[in-house]
């Protein structure tokens, strides 16, 4: 996907032979251990939870009706190693930003998958000496937040490598094994054909490992889309690699089948406005197929102006809208009616007004984590850079913090 918890009580172990750790099945702040229906875990829109202005969860939840997230995204280190971050920057091993998140969340009835890889950065299957310790470093992330789902976000520039996507594959296998009824996602880059090379490529590398995860998920955008019906041809065509790969009829195909979209506009400028998100929201839910996503949360709200200046945003949709639409399209994939009236909001702070940073040059490097202002908004670089203006293109080197 494109870039852009108080106290857990263990109830419950395995052992991990695999991958020589242990996962805990841990409980949330009320102590309960139940998981929600795998339907709401494949209703789970995107969100960052500490990047591109992250909206609070509580107030989604009672406008829309929506009880799963998808946080995103853990990386492997920006410095290297096989020990899961959030983002590159952040250890899941010290973190208590995203726990807070999830408690707020789970404390409302709700809960989280997190998503592993995304576009840009750099993948535990790349720098994990192989998939038995790709996995233990993904189970630090189960174990630490409880989690009874996952999802693989397997794109540019990681499936290009052989190697990393062998790993990762792995990796989805060892867990999905180790930890009964963890829901595996697979997402991976859509194209008016399905998916491309490289997806089939990693299809076949799931076929060679014996491994079926919940579904293979597509995103039908960055590639000359153009509303629902090119989204729901693509969907269409990728139902028939998915027959031709595994040897699946059409209806078991359907069964394993996923669409993750783009809400608004997207990062080449095509447009998804509501009525495309219904259409295929239509046809997900008629040809049974097993998840309707998007990116993202974060995205969920208008712009001022609406249309943004002409660019994408990772913090609104550029397109007219009211706060959480999108998100009551995953609600109602859920098998769940939306409020209908709105709803008492959830109390939250007013923000403090952010001050801008120093102001981007042209001439001057930077590297990840340098912190720039550039036409009234606060930007953050994701790796080396010099001379790409902040906001060319979303999931350039630049990460949007929003408005300063």
């Amino acid at each position: 996907m494109r870039p852009l918890r108080a106290c857990l009580g263990a109830a419950a172990a395995v052992t991990l032979a695999a991958a020589g750790t242990t996962a805990l099945v841990a409980s949330d702040a009320s102590g309960a251990t139940t998981a929600l229906s795998n339907r709401w875990y494949a209703a789970a829109p995107y969100l960052m939870p500490l990047d591109n202005n992250p909206p609070d969860a509580a107030a989604i939840m009672d406008a829309s009706g929506l009880k799963a997230f998808q946080l995103a995204f853990v990386l492997a280190p920006n410095g290297g190693g096989c020990s899961p971050t959030w983002g590159g920057t952040a250890a899941v091993s010290s973190d208590t930003a995203v726990q807070s998140v999830i408690n707020t969340i789970r404390a409302k009835g709700g809960d989280v998958s997190v998503s592993i890889g995304g576009y840009g950065g750099t993948k535990l299957g790349q720098t994990c000496a192989d998939a038995a310790s790709t996995a233990a470093a993904y189970q630090q992330v189960i174990t630490k937040y409880g989690l009874h789902a996952i999802d693989f976000d397997l794109e540019e520039p990681e499936y290009e490598n052989t190697a990393a996507i062998k790993n990762e594959i792995g990796a989805a296998k060892i867990l999905q094994q180790n930890n009964p009824g963890l829901y595996v996602s697979v997402t991976t880059a859509g194209t008016a054909d399905g998916t491309g090379w490289f997806g089939k490529q990693m299809l076949l590398e799931a076929k060679s490992q014996g491994f079926t995860p919940n579904n293979f998920s597509i995103m039908p955008f960055d590639g000359g889309f153009s509303g629902a019906a090119s989204q729901t041809g693509a969907l269409t065509n990728f139902n028939a690699i998915l027959q031709s790969t595994f040897g699946w009829d059409q209806a078991t195909a359907y069964a394993h089948e996923g669409f993750s979209g783009m809400n608004g506009r997207s990062d080449t400028g095509e447009y998804f406005t509501q009525a495309d998100f219904q259409t295929v929201l239509d046809y997900a839910t008629s040809h049974n197929m097993d998840r309707f996503t998007f990116w993202s949360l974060n995205r969920d709200r208008q712009c001022t102006p609406v249309d943004n200046n002409g660019t994408t945003s990772g913090t609104c949709s550029s397109v007219a809208q009211s706060a959480w639409d999108f998100a009551k399209y995953s609600v109602k994939f859920a098998g769940v009616t939306p409020p209908t009236t709105t709803p008492t909001p959830t109390p939250t702070p007013t923000p403090t007004p952010t001050s801008c940073k120093t102001a981007w040059s042209s001439t001057a490097v930077y590297t990840a984590g340098n912190e720039v202002s550039y036409n009234s908004h606060n930007w953050k670089a994701k790796w080396w850079t010099q001379n790409e203006v902040p906001g060319a293109a979303e999931w350039g080197p630049w990460q949007d913090e929003g408005a300063c």
